[in-house]
């Protein structure tokens, strides 16, 4: 089985987000590895970047802790490497346009390969030039993971013809962060892709907590938490990961409950 459709393969997915190198990366190291034993299906893993244009204050924040500590992209890929030799939960890279081609796109990519990544996701390239990235992206065996948006209106159906691995729906629109609320109309994203394409379909942006997940679960293959998990972080430093693990257990738990 192809490491993309075990994601999906066993009820709903939870992919929760961490910003690689915050607070260190044998702290990131161990969370993932504890994440993975707690039951997340996929580990987004972002490299930190100086102008994340998608990201909210939380993860901006992130970011620049990351930076501070002089995390650099080549560090992450050696951290990977660890984090392959106990862990086979799906890994994804979520990075931006730039670091990509500052450290050449082949290059990046092989070391994604080599590495274990199974899938890169670029918010701030749109759908119009993703060729520059696919074809490479196939050669590594690497899902290039495409975004949609309530405003994709009628690319949504476009996009979907020529996704991989899963469509990532981005609930409102703005940057990540936590949100009282998610747009009542995402679910009408999902209505379209499914209209044109049997992929899964997971959304992110503003879930936090278990209730919210619980009710998008129900139209979503997927739920994606990044600010929520960066918060938590960012409140308790190293002695997180406890508080990390109990929190995608207790998410997990939420959306899974739809099937029990």
């Amino acid at each position: 089985m192809n490491p993309m459709d075990k994601i999906f393969s066993n009820g709903k997915a939870f992919i929760p987000f961490i910003t690689a190198g915050d607070p260190c990366l044998s702290f990131t190291e161990e969370l993932i590895l504890e994440m993975a034993a707690a039951g997340a299906d996929l580990i987004e893993i972002g490299i930190p970047f100086s102008d994340p244009i998608a990201e909210g204050p939380v993860i901006q924040a992130a970011n620049i802790r990351a930076l501070s500590n002089g995390v650099t992209t080549d560090q992450i890929f050696e951290m990977v490497r660890r984090v392959r030799k106990t862990c086979n939960v799906p890994l994804a890279f979520m990075t931006y346009a730039n670091p990509v081609f500052s450290y050449g796109i082949g290059t990046f990519l092989k070391n994604c390969k080599t590495a274990g990544i199974n899938a890169l996701i670029i918010p701030d390239v749109p759908f119009e030039e993703h060729e520059e990235f696919k074809p490479l992206c196939k050669e590594f065996d690497i899902s290039f993971i495409s975004m949609i948006a309530p405003t994709s209106e009628n690319r949504i159906k476009t996009i979907a013809e020529s996704s991989e691995g899963f469509i990532y729906c981005v609930s409102s629109l703005g940057v990540t962060g936590m949100r009282n609320e998610i747009n009542g109309h995402v679910e009408d994203m999902v209505k379209s892709v499914k209209e044109v394409k049997d992929i899964p379909c997971a959304l992110g942006f503003g879930i936090s907590n278990p209730m919210q997940a619980r009710e998008k679960a129900q139209y979503f293959d997927g739920i994606i938490v990044g600010s929520a998990i960066v918060n938590i972080i960012a409140d308790h430093g190293l002695d997180s990961i406890p508080r990390v693990k109990a929190f995608v257990k207790e998410m997990k738990a939420a959306i899974n409950s739809l099937s029990s």
